[in-house]
């Protein structure tokens, strides 16, 4: 019952008129389980694109995508106020793969609907595979999107749109979600949006999107950045990623979460606000690999507590990490390739400097 409450909650969100900018924003109102915070969830990249080994599975048990990623895990998710993922690719029947680009990432727009079943309120499309069959995908799935009733951001059928902030009004505070792109960071396959055509918003050189987080500071009293970059594969966090992270934080955020890398980075404070550099792949191939939910309790003051929730990727399905010593391995290899953080036997995070 609980989980269904959850998915009628995420597909009845009521938009409501405001006074927030004009170019993009849209803002919905939500309930919290708490009076005393708001808990937001994250993971990392899924993709339901045909061809690929994990949509094969999904297929073998029936389109069920709870036999994929476990009941267990999507309880935890539920438990979230607010639920975030990584759109790592494109839902139509439309378009022609990019030609001479490697993987090209399509699924079917009835798949969306597992966005629901998973309690998922909002993803991000800012990604390197969501224009991976041209701008026609790419607006169909926009329009899907919008269908399922799932907001999103980091992406628009123009740059106003590919600007835009959700913001969700939840025990009596405002938070606010944006989203950008660091990567394609030589060849750029995936185009950026422009004042007439469809695209994601880039963050190579951020000035457009620190603008855009600056807004987010000035009309919310909460704001997640949610940031694909990084190199793949690289579990360390490097300059670049660092560099713009402090920056995000400069100009107003509240918490910065990455993605794209594939496998999990570590965490650093800066100023006393956390950046979680990458969370990995989600639910994406048949890999076995690390990944996780991520929970913050959030107040108008900022993150009250931070948890990291070990998950394993491994044979086409995502479970918890249940094995007490198994997690306890985990938190300490978090700790290792992350900047000055404990992590205690719960998986809470803080600052090694009490920040």
């Amino acid at each position: 019952m609980k989980k269904r409450l959850k998915c009628l909650a995420a597909a009845a969100l009521v938009l409501l008129g405001s006074a927030f900018p004009a170019w993009g924003a849209a803002v919905y109102e939500k309930e919290a389980a708490s009076p005393e915070h708001v808990t937001l969830s994250f993971a990392g990249d899924i993709s339901f694109a045909e061809g690929y080994a994990n949509m094969g599975y999904y297929h073998s048990v029936q389109d069920d995508i709870t036999r994929c990623i476990a009941p267990e895990v999507i309880a935890r998710m539920s438990g979230a106020d607010i639920m975030m993922v990584n759109n790592e690719y494109t839902y139509s029947n439309r378009g022609s793969a990019l030609k001479g680009k490697t993987f090209t990432f399509r699924a079917k727009p009835e798949t969306a609907a597992n966005l629901l079943t998973m309690s998922v309120d909002i993803v991000s499309v800012a990604n390197n595979h969501v224009y991976d069959y041209g701008e026609t995908a790419l607006v169909d799935t926009l329009d899907t999107l919008s269908a399922y009733g799932i907001p999103y951001v980091g992406a628009g059928r123009n740059l106003e749109e590919a600007r835009g902030i959700v913001y969700f009004k939840i025990n009596g505070m405002t938070v606010a979600y944006v989203s950008a792109t660091q990567v394609e960071r030589s060849y750029v396959w995936t185009k950026e949006a422009t004042e007439t055509s469809a695209g994601v918003l880039r963050t190579y050189d951020p000035a457009k999107f620190l603008e855009v987080i600056r807004q987010a500071e000035a009309t919310s009293d909460f704001v997640v950045v949610y940031v694909h970059w990084g190199t793949e594969g690289v579990s360390r966090f490097e300059a670049d990623q660092q560099s713009l992270g402090h920056q995000y934080i400069d100009a107003g955020a509240d918490l910065v979460i990455g993605d794209h890398t594939h496998c999990l980075q570590g965490v650093e404070y800066y100023k006393g606000v956390p950046i979680f550099y990458s969370l990995g792949n989600f639910w994406f191939n048949s890999r076995t690999q690390d990944t996780c939910l991520v929970e913050a309790d959030v107040t108008p003051e900022g993150v009250k507590e931070l948890r990291f929730v070990p998950c394993l990727q491994k044979g086409c399905r995502t479970v918890l990490v249940e094995d007490e010593a198994a997690r306890q391995q985990k938190y300490r290899y978090l700790e290792s390739i992350s900047g000055g953080i404990a992590i205690d036997a719960g998986g809470v995070i803080r600052s090694a400097a009490g920040e």
